[in-house]
């Protein structure tokens, strides 16, 4: 603690986080200010796919268990209808009002539309889900350039002091140094997190995209051989 205080008084710079950001350029601390918004944004997307991707996930396992327990379909669909509050129960709930209105018209085509509908409601309910993933990528590629930006132009400030007193000590350097450092830092701070983030909840949507479209798949197959039957 004495040590800082020392360096403080000499070099007439506070080297704390806060005094580092206060005494910055003002074209860094709207760095700082940037990358630090890239990262509560990064985190609030994560929290969010997060709690999404749960609670998808837990209400397919349950919706599955009871469209294979071997109850019939109308009852399950009288079921849902109220409250198909996830992609599962959604698309679901499509197919069999597609189904409904195809049966017993003994159109050849209506296996075919099937699969189509299936098809366009599957990409669709993806596409809710995947929605913000691209904005954690852009985060994790842009945050280090962003910083790397603000380390220039602290360096940059460096150089000035020098030119500007003819003096290369280190009370003359050090401010711009430690804002070009810190710039740095904040960059990576932003974009670490966000390339985890992205990197495991796209795996988490590409996972439920197996499965849903799975069940899309058997769901339309299904369907189909009712239609075949005529029932």
């Amino acid at each position: 603690m004495d040590e800082a205080v020392t360096v403080t008084s000499e070099l007439g710079t506070d080297f704390s986080i806060w005094g580092l950001i206060l005494q910055a350029d003002i074209v860094v601390q709207f760095v700082m200010l940037v990358l630090a918004g890239m990262s509560v944004w990064s985190w609030t997307i994560m929290f969010d796919k997060s709690m999404t991707l749960g609670a998808i996930k837990s209400k397919a396992k349950k919706f599955e268990d009871q469209f294979w327990s071997g109850r019939p379909l109308d009852e399950l669909g009288r079921k849902v209808k109220d409250k198909p509050d996830h992609p599962m129960a959604r698309i679901f709930m499509t197919l069999m009002d597609e189904f409904t209105q195809d049966r017993g018209h003994g159109d050849p085509a209506a296996a075919s539309r099937l699969e189509s509908v299936a098809r366009v409601h599957v990409n669709r309910e993806l596409e809710k889900i995947q929605s913000q993933l691209s904005v954690l990528a852009t985060i994790g590629s842009a945050a280090p350039f962003i910083g790397l930006f603000g380390t220039v132009w602290g360096i940059m400030n460096a150089f000035r002091g020098i030119g500007a007193t003819g003096d290369a000590n280190l009370a003359v350097v050090a401010p711009g140094i430690a804002e070009a450092l810190f710039a740095t830092a904040l960059g990576l701070v932003a974009a670490i997190p966000a390339v985890i983030g992205y990197n495991r909840y796209a795996a988490g949507v590409n996972s439920y995209a197996v499965r849903l479209e799975g069940f899309a798949t058997e769901f339309v197959a299904i369907l189909s051989r009712r239609l075949g039957e005529g029932a």
